[in-house]
């Protein structure tokens, strides 16, 4: 949850009084926990200096407890650093950083320069599988092996609308996703190798094109990476009982992309009735749609 600081004139603990309250953090009752939070929060942003010393408290319940206040504080200046980059770009940015901003409003402890580093080791390995000269359908079996067939990275059918489907790490640790995800790893591997892929938005679901002055193949991350055709795409579009339009098989910009990411993620937290995440990313969707 994030915390609600008032406005009132902050208190300065005494040592003695401040591990008292640190004691009191786990207490087995969550209303005494709740009070002894709003207390440590009510004294001010300093609190946060003396709770950084405790981060790695012997006690393993303050220790929870203390990284849970430390982290709802990083939330808060997240939140507040994603909404100015929002802010301040236009329709093309770098998106793997928007992604990896976005994902920090909700895991402010994220390792992003090693999950990166893992993309950048992906990538190598795929590299070394490509040859010299190659195809595209060459130059995508080899990611699909890496990705799908070492790496293990599945589409979520069992627990499609888990929220952790929709955040770029969560998905890393786990190697499952859903389609705009999975898609995800997909375009920033493919980035590192300097292959033309771009993302597109189908209705109702996503995909990655590939497209060069001679080949165009569509890439199902969702799906193992299965490789599709135009014609493939327009019957799966036909499918769906819609009207077709060529702007269904056009490339999404960088603030589209990330748009689209979080919107889905808000109709999930608002299915969950988690009002708070909901309101939160509603924020970022007026802020991205500007």
């Amino acid at each position: 949850m994030r915390e609600r600081i008032d406005s009132s004139p902050p208190t300065v603990f005494s040592e003695e009084r401040f591990q008292a309250l640190l004691t009191l953090l786990a207490d087995e009752d969550p209303s005494v926990r709740a009070t002894i939070r709003t207390t440590l929060l009510g004294s001010g942003d300093g609190i946060y200096d003396r709770l950084e010393r405790h981060r790695l408290h012997p006690n393993p319940d303050i220790r929870r407890r203390v990284i849970e206040l430390l982290d709802d504080r990083d939330r808060r200046r997240r939140d507040e650093e994603f909404m100015a980059f929002a802010l301040s770009h236009g329709e093309q940015f770098d998106l793997e950083d928007g992604v990896w901003r976005f994902v920090l409003t909700t895991y402010p402890s994220a390792n992003v320069a090693a999950y990166r580093a893992q993309l950048d080791e992906w990538a190598g390995l795929i590299r070394s599988r490509i040859p010299r000269e190659s195809t595209a359908e060459t130059s995508l079996h080899a990611v699909n092996l890496v990705l799908f067939g070492e790496m293990h990275f599945r589409g979520n059918e069992p627990d499609y609308y888990q929220p952790a489907n929709s955040y770029l790490n969560r998905v890393m640790d786990r190697r499952l996703g859903i389609p705009i995800t999975l898609s995800l790893v997909y375009l920033f591997v493919a980035r590192r190798l300097g292959l033309p892929l771009v993302g597109i938005g189908m209705p109702g679901h996503f995909l990655c094109r590939y497209q060069s002055s001679w080949e165009e193949l569509y890439v199902d991350a969702f799906h193992q990476g299965k490789l599709l055709t135009r014609i493939d795409c327009k019957r799966r579009i036909a499918n769906l009982a819609v009207e077709y339009d060529e702007s269904f098989l056009a490339p999404l910009g960088s603030r589209r992309i990330l748009q689209r990411l979080i919107s889905n993620l808000h109709l999930i937290y608002k299915e969950q009735e988690q009002r708070e995440e909901m309101q939160r990313l509603q924020r970022y969707l007026v802020a991205l749609s500007r």
